[in-house]
């Protein structure tokens, strides 16, 4: 392998994430632990100390299990580079004779594929290990499998012609390759964004209208108030695969659903669903579904066009241990490497959907009573474990909702919020 100073720059780059991520799961743990014998002031009355604590015992074994996680993705992501993974992978596709665009697609595919598998052992640990060890894990081994199963088809049958459209365009469009991905990544986007409550979500779940005559009233004449279509409302068995609970809007243009887990609404009152779904229904009214879509795309838009400089520059390929440049290696390298360089923007993504979550409280404090939105989060905290302790540090650079008791002392108070 030929070490250049790109080399060191990557060496570099992920080593200073992994001790960040390290330092501040150390610093999470820590900080919850010493937390753990007394429920916060402002929860004593509605959170046990013995859910508190199982909170505080759940949230230090995901630390433990994510900075296993991220030794492993590192120490994988040094054996498809540096190690020579990657140029040992090409050889091999290369040996097989096939054309330049389906060797491309054949090794693209491989590595996504090899890396899910290298994944896999923490990936069952989590589901059956830490969430059975917690009581929230329903998922059966079958269900298990079969997900899997379907995740792999839904690559080959939607991931596939997206890398060969790439692919051929990196290697036929000239210069301005990078623009035409982009739009047709793009394209794409929206296109999976708008078929997911119809084509791709009913795949894994059952969806059943909702039945509750009551509540499907309310959650109506809240939709009503405010001029928001959908093509239903729907319940989804969450409790096939989870006890915790959850509530979301999916879907475009008139293509959209709402959809409350079975396990939240067995978890909730009607003017607490209500509340939820006031706070969602906040993220359309004030634009935050745009707003991300927008933010995603320039962060893409961005990431190609640094592809597109980076195609035909020898040292990029030469340190990161690739001998023979290539369009689809360099696909395959960027797609590896830049979550490291882009890690160190989390906080700034992090603080934006806090902002976010601020704001669908706001828009939902008038369409609903704050106390019943204060009580469902309160008893979704309590159902998912979620810890009302999290460390300052940890949760202001990973953390897409605002702390806990943040988060309820600003709907308590009714003031102004404040990422």
């Amino acid at each position: 392998m030929t070490v250049n100073a790109f080399t060191c720059v990557f060496v570099v780059v992920l080593a200073a994430g992994v001790l960040l991520q390290w330092l501040l799961g150390a610093r999470q743990a820590r900080h919850i632990r010493a937390h753990r014998a007394a429920v916060p002031p402002a929860f004593r009355d509605k959170v046990p100390l013995e859910a508190h604590q199982k909170a505080a015992d759940y949230n230090c074994a995901k630390v433990r299990l994510g900075l296993l996680e991220l030794l492993v993705s590192a120490a994988v992501l040094l054996v498809w580079t540096l190690a020579g993974g990657l140029e040992y992978l090409d050889t091999l596709v290369r040996s097989m004779g096939l054309a330049e665009l389906w060797t491309g697609l054949l090794l693209v595919l491989a590595v996504g594929l090899v890396s899910s598998v290298l994944g896999l052992p923490l990936t069952v640990y989590r589901i059956f290990g830490l969430e059975q060890r917690f009581g929230f894990n329903k998922m059966t081994v079958r269900l298990f499998l079969t997900d899997g199963l379907k995740n792999i088809l839904l690559m080959l049958l939607m991931g596939a012609p997206l890398v060969l459209v790439a692919l051929w365009f990196m290697s036929h469009a000239g210069p301005w390759w990078w623009l035409y991905v982009w739009l047709t990544w793009l394209g794409f986007n929206l296109l999976v964004t708008w078929a997911y409550p119809a084509f791709i979500a009913p795949l894994f779940n059952t969806f059943k209208p909702l039945e509750d005559a009551g509540l499907k009233a309310r959650v109506e004449a809240l939709l009503a108030r405010n001029g928001f279509t959908s093509q239903g409302i729907y319940v989804m068995d969450g409790s096939a695969r989870s006890t915790h609970g959850n509530a979301y809007f999916t879907g475009l243009g008139a293509n959209k659903r709402i959809v409350f887990f079975d396990t939240l609404v067995a978890q909730l009152s009607h003017e607490e669903i209500e509340a939820v779904l006031a706070h969602e229904l906040g993220h359309f009214k004030r634009g935050h579904v745009k707003k991300r879509l927008t933010i995603m795309g320039g962060v893409f838009l961005l990431g190609f066009f640094l592809l597109g400089q980076l195609l035909h520059l020898p040292w990029f390929y030469a340190g990161l241990g690739v001998a023979t440049p290539s369009a689809y290696m360099a696909l395959a390298l960027f797609a590896l490497v830049a979550p490291p360089f882009i890690l160190f923007l989390q906080p700034l993504f992090s603080q934006i959907s806090r902002r976010h979550e601020f704001e669908a409280d706001e828009f939902a404090r008038a369409q609903a009573r704050p106390e019943n939105l204060v009580s469902a989060l309160v008893k979704l905290y309590r159902e998912n474990a979620s810890t009302l302790t999290p460390d300052p540090w940890y949760s202001a650079f990973y953390d897409s909702h605002p702390p806990a008791p943040v988060r309820i002392a600003q709907l308590n108070a009714g003031a102004p919020a404040r990422a």
